[in-house]
């Protein structure tokens, strides 16, 4: 049977100290960046891999990041959004050699759980925590547990702290559980996004539209509502004129949600969807009903994506780096991890591209 390659092999070929070859492949400062390349580069010729049940025993890092996505399964298959961000976060954790576990879970509350086991059993350096609420648990739980960090979007206040959760029973040797530490996160400007897809159509003439709004309860939802109201009162327009319905993402309710504004005595001229999916399912209804697009009816959707790009008429959408948005966040959690101050980074600003789906309102159209 072969003899699984030790850290001391490793020291021996590469010419340097073990504690040096701990310090390269374990992430830690006190190697130059062309030594800890050498030790990797030998490391991977030897075909070593950390030894991760080891490793938690004695306090180190157990080498991955965790991600809990509290989502309706049914909205998963749909959506790219997480596809994009995910590509991104991969992209920087593979970098660095840092594994990426990711779970899906049906509400907050095993979200929660889901945490706790693995802060319990070291599985995770650190997480990402995706769709802040209002009021949101997990940042305080976080903070009580010492686990790091980042929130993908601006966090909305944080709940009522939560009892101090008891530490694992000590292990010989081990580390210490870190002290609770305030969140790093990785906003993006729904403000500044909303008030160019304002802009945009209300200087078309526009002045009855509706926002097809995703889950109401996430931080990002509410900001978005309230921003386009916000916009829509410093253009004179009122409640009556310019709302938000909220949905589940899924292209179902967003047809649904379509069917029942077009539906109304004074039907908006334009509407404003939260994710691409929706907006091409938004804009099937419309052809199904004999809305043309854009000549009656005009149409924006919030993520660019494919979809929107050979739709016919091809959607107007916010483009946005959303790979680079899941960079930024992983990036943050291990630099923290490296020791670093939890901070906040601030997303690129999406860009509004004007497509086929927008033109004025027809002429007769009330206000």
């Amino acid at each position: 049977m072969a003899r699984r390659p030790t850290i001391k092999d490793i020291a021996r070929r590469a010419g340097v100290s073990e504690s040096a070859v701990s310090f390269a492949l374990n992430g830690r400062p006190g190697v130059s960046k062309d030594t800890r390349a050498r030790i990797r580069l030998v490391a991977e010729e030897l075909g070593w891999q950390a030894n991760s049940a080891a490793r938690a025993l004695s306090g180190e890092r157990s080498g991955a990041v965790g991600l809990v996505l509290a989502r309706p399964a049914h909205t998963l298959g749909v959506e790219s959004f997480f596809l994009r961000l995910v590509s991104g976060i991969q992209e920087v954790l593979a970098e660095a050699r840092t594994a990426l576990l990711f779970q899906v879970v049906e509400d907050v509350d095993a979200e929660c759980a889901v945490y706790r086991r693995w802060w319990a059993e070291r599985r995770v350096d650190g997480v990402l925590v995706v769709d802040p609420r209002t009021g949101d648990p997990r940042p305080a739980l976080l903070a009580e547990l010492g686990l790091p960090a980042v929130t993908i979007g601006e966090p909305g206040p944080p709940a009522e702290p939560r009892p101090r959760v008891p530490a694992p029973s000590p292990v010989p040797g081990a580390s210490p559980v870190p002290a609770p530490s305030p969140l790093s996160s990785v906003r993006a400007d729904d403000a500044g996004a909303m008030a160019q897809v304002l802009d945009h159509l209300h200087g078309l003439g526009h002045r009855r539209i509706v926002h097809i709004a995703g889950l109401p309860g996430l931080a990002h939802t509410v900001r978005r509502i309230e921003s386009l109201r916000t916009e829509a009162e410093r253009r004179g327009l009122g409640p009556d004129h310019v709302r938000s319905v909220v949905t589940d993402y899924s292209d179902a309710e967003g047809a649904a949600a379509t069917r029942r504004v077009l539906a109304e005595p004074h039907a908006p001229t334009a509407l404003v969807y939260d994710n691409d999916v929706m907006a091409v399912a938004g804009s099937a209804v419309a052809a199904e009903l004999g809305i043309p697009v854009p000549d009656r009816l005009s149409i924006v959707a919030w993520d660019d994506s494919a979809l929107c790009r050979v739709t016919h008429p091809r959607l107007t959408a916010l483009v946005r780096d959303t790979a680079g948005f899941g960079r930024l966040a992983a990036e943050e959690l291990l630099s923290v991890l490296a020791g670093g101050p939890p901070g906040v980074r601030e997303s690129e600003r999406p860009r509004l591209e004007p497509r086929d789906s927008t033109a004025p309102p027809p002429a007769h159209t009330d206000s």
